[in-house]
């Protein structure tokens, strides 16, 4: 099979065709003829060395899929050979079969297109663990999403919204905070034109929200606590500021914030499974009804990989980019 990978880390243009044996599936395991491929920001940060796949899994990037089921492994029922499936993978995506947790497939229901379902698992998963079940987001509550055109930042939107949040997103220029708007966000705040801070401020007459999805850390951190309410919770699930935050520790304890985070890529497939029961009970029907899809913004051939990850890292893109694989 061909896949895009690379020998050693460096810019998008390190990633070049690779023929690899195709692989095959072990017990809970299927084999997927991929026909997307999602493309990713931990995918740049794998290709540029500093987040390396997990031990067992593969080398080639790629956290989410969508095809065709061609094989199953030992214990397998579901999802049967034939079937249409997306999925959560910890790596391989980039390829043109996959390996999947029997457990982290989505069946794909009529009206999604492929290229929209291997948009789907690493933002839905992503948002779905860190929003409702970290960060105990509730009906009527104001959530802070930055990044709030990218890809975990427009599921942010669309989930806030179909579960009852109130959703304010920063983005950096007036054209993306517009496209956020008509996404669904209540608010958008231009971080370049203005402080964020006080901008959570005023649109909550200073009451501050309840709960902040963080990707940005470093000074981010401290700026984020003063945006949230007694009893806030603080949930990071990316570093692209800075792994280092200095906070007042003593004004965390006097408002009883709540500071946590997470990476979903290493956690074991048990729990991956887990979740993944958790979105098909409560988030796939909204899929299921045309009601929630994702937002699209650029589609390459496999072949050109390494102009996906420049438009990625350009910070140009509003959604979610795809390869085109099968």
């Amino acid at each position: 099979m061909t896949a895009a990978g690379f020998e050693a880390p460096g810019g998008p243009e390190v990633l070049r065709a690779e023929t690899l044996p195709v692989p095959v599936p072990g017990p809970g395991q299927v084999l997927v003829r991929v026909a997307y491929a999602g493309v990713n920001r931990p995918d740049v940060i794998q290709r540029q060395g500093f987040y390396p796949p997990p031990p067992g899994a593969s080398p080639i990037p790629g956290l989410e899929i969508s095809g065709q089921v061609v094989s199953v492994g030992e214990g397998v029922i579901d999802p049967l050979v034939g079937q249409r499936v997306c999925a959560l993978v910890a790596g391989g995506g980039y390829a043109e079969y996959c390996l999947a947790e029997a457990g982290l497939c989505l069946p794909v229901p009529p009206g999604l297109s492929l290229a929209e379902a291997a948009a789907l698992p690493e933002t839905l998963f992503t948002v779905w663990h860190n929003v409702f079940e970290r960060g105990y987001a509730r009906d009527g509550e104001t959530i802070l999403v930055h990044g709030g055109t990218s890809g975990i930042g427009t599921m942010a939107i669309m989930l806030g919204k179909a579960f009852g949040l109130t959703v304010i997103v920063t983005c950096g220029g007036e054209e993306k905070c517009a496209r956020a708007l008509e996404i669904g966000a209540d608010h958008a705040i231009d971080y370049k034109a203005g402080d964020f801070v006080e901008e959570v401020k005023r649109l909550t007459g200073g009451r501050g929200v309840e709960l902040v999805l963080d990707m940005v850390a470093g000074d981010y951190v401290a700026r984020n606590l003063k945006c949230l309410t007694d009893d806030g919770r603080h949930v990071t699930i990316a570093v692209q500021g800075g792994v280092r935050a200095e906070i007042n520790m003593a004004e965390v304890m006097r408002r009883r914030l709540v500071l946590t985070g997470s990476t979903l890529r290493p956690r074991t497939n048990a729990f991956k499974t887990m979740l993944a029961d958790e979105i098909r009970a409560n988030a796939w029907p909204l899929v299921e009804e045309g009601a929630l899809r994702p937002v699209m913004d650029a589609e390459f051939p496999l072949a050109e990989a390494a102009a996906a990850h420049a438009r990625m890292e350009a910070g140009s893109h509003v959604g979610k980019i795809v390869l085109k694989v099968g």
